[in-house]
């Protein structure tokens, strides 16, 4: 009984996810809810109702937990968490239209669930179905959208990582699978735009490659939705980022991670990591289109031609590989190594911009860090008075004057907003693994 339920649960969170790719009017929708309603009518045809709780990240019905379907459907069981939905209940006469309208209200966005859920089945005229959530306390669901956050990180990683695998061994992929976990992303940056990407700032214990390539996605991702792209095009440039660098992990890792300066032949060998990804990528263009093939060959060969690889005729970057180029340097100039110093955002910035109109496309440069600010989400700072700060937004108008908290002295504690204070500035960066580790707590 329990696998029918089990079964049920799984096609519903399917459709779920098919929703927000497609829409509900799309074929695939009537698709996949049809073998949503088959199976849940399979379900309930020798009970009265279904009730799932959600606990903490797991799954469970009467005294069973679902482990191995909390594991494959963590993305949809935090969408839900955040739509404040952690019981969800069916009752015997549930009909496949009534379904279908359910799918549709809790694909709605997050800020349609100020009200109760259940008052948005009413609304909507669903009379079988019942959800709720669990009373928490604030610190709770501070706590709990962190954890929410990185589960998602972690999870995208591992389905990331699985994919990437699957490509470098030429095993046949499902692109379905790969956009379900970037359209996830997707939704965070819609919902918890500053935390994940604090994240991907942030999160540098871990130097893989597979790390990088999911953060340039993120990268490119949130960069191309605030220059106007639709989100099926956001979702197949971050697939091209994604694969940007996968030549690399044809290249020794001592070549790659070498702390001396390069030789020749060594330089040329990581040089052909472009060259490499493309012949790689033609291989699934009828899977995954040709832009990964194009950003492959293109995110080293520079606004003004200049970079690599070289080419007999002079022509302009795809705007996805100009993107792409960014948020690659942007990422790997940022990231945590052993084998160089931390370079805080300030020099970031600085380094960039000497790039501007040579290596990276002006426009897009000036549009990045308007964007993303000088100062990410999460920068721990030093004021100009000797207090201490952590960015909490950036300012659009002024990326040097974002939006901080002052969180030492704890006496002084509160939010200032740059731009209006004139009384204080940044005077410099605390790396978070080092002097600004205790302060990076206290925002916590």
């Amino acid at each position: 009984m329990l696998v029918k339920i089990e079964t049920a649960f799984k096609e519903l969170l399917t459709c779920l996810q098919t929703a927000k790719m497609y829409g509900t009017t799309h074929p695939m929708f009537q698709k996949s809810l049809d073998k949503a309603y088959a199976a849940f009518e399979d379900a309930l045809s020798d009970r009265q109702d279904i009730v799932i709780g959600i606990v903490g990240e797991e799954l469970a019905c009467e005294k069973e937990i679902f482990f191995d379907l909390g594991k494959l459907l963590k993305p949809a069981i935090l969408y839900l968490k955040e739509r404040n939905i952690e019981r969800l209940a069916f009752y015997r006469g549930l009909g496949k239209e009534e379904l279908g309208k359910f799918v549709e209200v809790i694909s709605r966005p997050k800020e349609d669930f100020k009200i109760e859920p259940q008052q948005l089945l009413e609304l909507a005229g669903i009379g079988n179905i019942s959800i709720g959530k669990l009373k928490v306390t604030e610190k709770q669901d501070k706590v709990e959208l962190r954890t929410n956050l990185l589960s998602l990180y972690d999870f995208s990683m591992d389905k990331v990582t699985q994919v990437v695998s699957s490509v470098l061994n030429l095993e046949k992929i499902d692109p379905r699978v790969l956009k379900l976990s970037l359209n996830n992303i997707i939704d965070g940056l819609s919902i918890q735009r500053q935390e994940l990407l604090k994240l991907a700032t942030m999160k540098r214990y871990d130097v893989e490659a597979y790390v990088h390539m999911l953060n340039v996605a993120i990268f490119a991702m949130y960069f191309s939705s605030r220059l106007g792209f639709e989100k099926s095009e956001v979702l197949d440039i971050g697939i091209a980022a994604l694969f940007h660098d996968i030549g690399k992990l044809y290249i020794s890792r001592k070549t790659l991670h070498k702390p001396d300066k390069l030789s020749e032949q060594e330089f040329t060998t990581i040089k052909s990591h472009t060259i490499l990804g493309a012949e790689f990528m033609f291989k699934y263009i009828d899977t995954l289109g040709i832009l990964p093939v194009v950003v492959s060959f293109e995110h080293h060969l520079k606004y003004d031609s200049s970079g690599y690889p070289r080419l007999p005729l002079l022509r302009k970057q795809h705007i996805v590989s100009a993107i792409v180029a960014i948020c690659d340097v942007y990422d790997a100039l940022s990231q945590r190594r052993g084998y160089k110093q931390d370079y805080s955002p300030d020099l970031v910035y600085s380094i960039m911009y000497k790039d501007k109109g040579s290596g990276f496309d002006p426009v897009l440069l000036d549009k990045f860090f308007q964007f993303m600010g000088l100062w990410p989400v999460g920068s721990v700072v030093a004021l100009s008075d000797a207090s201490i700060a952590l960015v909490r937004e950036e300012n659009d108008t002024d990326i040097r004057r974002p939006k901080i908290e002052i969180v030492f002295p704890e006496d002084k504690r509160r939010l200032v907003d740059l731009l209006q204070d004139n009384s204080l500035s940044i005077e410099r960066y605390l790396n978070p693994w080092k002097e600004g580790k205790e302060y990076l707590m206290l925002g916590q």
